[in-house]
């Protein structure tokens, strides 16, 4: 079978590139590399002893979409191609929307063209809301979100429901991510944000090898147990598999189906700095700050549902989300570039 993965040479699209080639199949990446690296792909490819075919360009342009599907026999897609920073997305709404709801339009009309029908997309836990009840679990109605990016994934998935509701050929999941973290084992590819990291991870990886003076912890006054923020934070190879998991699934299940990727604990900033601390050996300096606009004070996944219907669980601890993400750090102080 063969996969084209749109926005394939990002941090999770390279690890779900590996994943899906060591479960034997065949893969397609297109990507634009507008916050991404051409050398992920040549790492995926020392790691997997595979090629791995790519072609440059962005999922808004259609003619490009044309010729893609008709050179090559593609039977599903796993889309994560679109913008993905908070904070950014409600300084540049308009670029938020135009990247993530109009490709995610023009791709899923270039598919339907092309007769291809299965599609995994990379949605999150910000579609259920800032007033949604802890855990999450799929049977809440998407809510009110906060920022454009999180309202740019919830009409993306109603996009997608309306579509498959239209016409019983389709097949989707909607994979609803919590805070991936991590590296693969090999340290060979792992987060490389472009500028000051907006995750938590990166920032705390990058103060451990010295890019970076400090981290500031925003809000220390949370109904918490430390008083800061909690999460529910997964490795990414866990998260990675959980879309092969999806798509053998929509090979049987025609129709849209949401499903929680998490571990269902939450993590709290001050237990991710001790939890670095041990695996890199060396203090993490960090200040608190006043809280951010718009941060939740925690939550966490229920994820049942991908347990019973896909056969998927997040398997990797916090230890070894912390070890990995150091491996890949050290390895690599400067990212991709380094």
């Amino acid at each position: 079978m063969t996969i084209l993965v749109t926005g394939g040479a990002g941090y999770i699209g390279s690890h779900t590139v590996v994943e899906l080639l060591n479960a034997g199949n065949n893969v397609l990446v297109l990507d634009n590399l507008s916050n991404a690296s051409a050398e992920s792909l040549k790492r995926v490819e020392h790691i997997t002893g595979q090629a791995v075919p790519f072609v440059q360009g962005d999922i808004r342009d259609s003619a490009l979409l044309e010729r893609v599907f008709a050179e090559h026999s593609i039977n599903a897609v796993v889309h994560f191609a679109g913008l993905k920073a908070v904070g950014e997305s409600v300084q540049k709404p308009l670029e938020y929307y135009d990247n993530n709801v109009n490709g995610t339009l023009v791709l899923v009309d270039a598919m339907r063209k092309a007769g291809v029908f299965r599609l995994v997309f990379s949605s999150s836990a910000t579609v259920y809301g800032e007033d949604a009840p802890v855990p999450y679990h799929e049977t809440l109605p998407r809510g009110r979100t906060s920022n454009p990016y999180g309202s740019s994934k919830a009409m993306v998935e109603q996009l997608l429901t309306d579509l498959a509701h239209s016409d019983p050929r389709w097949a989707i999941a909607l994979l609803r991510y919590f805070n991936p973290v991590g590296a693969h084992e090999s340290g060979l590819i792992g987060e490389d944000p472009f500028g000051v990291p907006n995750n938590l991870m990166p920032f705390i990886a990058q103060v451990a090898v010295g890019r970076r003076e400090r981290l500031s912890v925003f809000g220390s006054d949370y109904a918490t147990a430390d008083g800061t923020c909690e999460r529910d934070y997964l490795h990414v190879v866990d998260l990675a598999l959980g879309h092969v998991k999806a798509l053998d699934f929509l090979a049987n299940h025609a129709g849209v189906h949401a499903f929680n990727l998490g571990t269902g604990q939450p993590v709290s900033v001050l237990q991710m700095i001790r939890a670095f601390e041990q695996a890199c050996g060396r203090a993490i300096p960090f200040e608190f700050a006043p809280r951010r606009a718009g941060d939740l004070p925690a939550f966490w996944a229920d994820a049942t549902k991908a347990r019973q219907e896909l056969g998927w669980v997040a398997e990797r601890d916090l230890a070894r989300m912390m070890a990995d993400t150091w491996r890949w750090q050290l390895q690599n102080p400067l990212g991709y570039g380094g």
